[in-house]
């Protein structure tokens, strides 16, 4: 079938869709609480949106370890491999999106083109040429062929544009809602590169423009890679047969496994942070600070100069902190090629997913 404009015409909102519906918002207004628990939740920020942006670019075939990611810093333009570079962008490209949606409370086609932009590293905008085809991976046919000329791809992308921030368009809860723009997006394939995660990040933007986070750390990354086939599957099948119910409760299931996943992982961050805290302030009172945890929470792996630059504190007052946290054995450390990192390693284990 022919891409359609927005909003949908028919009822989506299902005995069966409304069910999961109210289990994925409880696990989002827990989730939303856990997350006001932290104290500095710029540490949520920083450490969970670096796994989101590994996952969503694993989607893409774009592979880097945990310890690539983590080794790496964009804003001293230090990267372990081309990917862990990739995968800074993408967080980058969140994070700008994130300041976008707070300052205007809306998402509009310019937002999406920064945040596209930041992802790919390029300005080239919505596709001008012909051409564009979804194949499949393994057999090289040809699944989709997204709107081709620019002038529709205009005109698609300036409905879905109105039905994000208009909600007079389509009496539906947001989370169907985001089912939907989620779906559109991909099919207007706006983009030559980057509308997978581009995609991804909107996901996570509209649920904090509609209030229901207050940080984009809902990573629905995790749960597409690991129901890859079924996510592919699931999207042609509403371009195909029109069948939305299945779309909308796999995004579902995905939020609310999601959501609970992420609630446990901040839980034991949280529970990680309050045992170094005690442990520092009993043992190197005059060590502990609450930029020092903050910092060790921030960077899995931190360096003498991120505690410099965080703490406003000398070369030598930096090295003498890291040895002393090596020897409680809080931190250990490692070189890597020319440098040395300090690694929180109970906290790199759980971002692994290894505790």
């Amino acid at each position: 079938m022919p891409l359609q404009l927005l909003p949908v015409t028919e009822d989506l909102e299902t005995k069966v869709v409304l069910k999961k519906m109210a289990l994925a918002h409880r696990a989002l207004a827990e989730l939303k609480g856990m997350i006001t628990s932290i104290p500095n939740q710029s540490i949520l920020l920083e450490t969970l949106t670096l796994r989101e942006a590994r996952e969503s670019s694993a989607i893409e075939n774009i592979i880097s370890t945990f310890d690539e990611v983590y080794q790496s810093n964009l804003f001293s333009n230090i990267f372990a491999s081309p990917a862990a570079k990739e995968v800074h962008q993408y967080a980058a490209a969140l994070k700008k999106g994130f300041e976008l949606v707070k300052q205007h409370h809306l998402l509009t086609n310019n937002h999406i083109l920064q945040i596209q932009e930041v992802v790919e590293q390029n300005k080239t905008g919505f596709r001008k040429l012909p051409g564009t085809k979804l194949m499949n991976d393994k057999t090289g046919e040809v699944v989709y062929t997204p709107p081709q000329d620019y002038d529709s791809i205009l005109l698609f992308m300036n409905n879905l544009e109105t039905f994000i921030n208009d909600d007079g368009m389509m009496d539906v809860d947001p989370l169907i809602k985001m089912a939907i723009i989620h779906h559109q997006f991909e099919s207007i394939h706006p983009f030559y590169d980057g509308n997978g995660r581009t995609g991804r990040i909107i996901n996570i933007l509209y649920l904090v423009q509609k209030g229901l986070l207050n940080m984009p750390v809902l990573y629905l990354s995790h749960y597409i890679i690991h129901h890859k086939s079924d996510y592919y599957r699931l999207l042609q099948d509403v371009r195909d047969k029109g069948k939305w119910e299945e779309w909308i409760l796999f995004m579902l299931d995905g939020i609310e496994k999601t959501a609970a996943a992420s609630v446990q992982l901040i839980g034991s961050i949280k529970e990680l942070m309050q045992q170094y805290k005690q442990q520092i302030r009993s043992n190197h009172p005059k060590l502990y600070s609450q930029d020092l945890l903050s910092n060790l929470f921030k960077y899995p792996y931190t360096k003498i100069e991120f505690l410099q630059k965080d703490l406003q504190i000398s070369r030598s007052t930096a090295i003498r902190y890291l040895d002393t946290l090596v020897k409680a054995e809080i931190l250990t450390k490692h070189k890597v090629g020319r440098d040395n990192f300090f690694l929180n390693t109970k906290l790199f284990e759980l971002l692994a997913g290894k505790s």
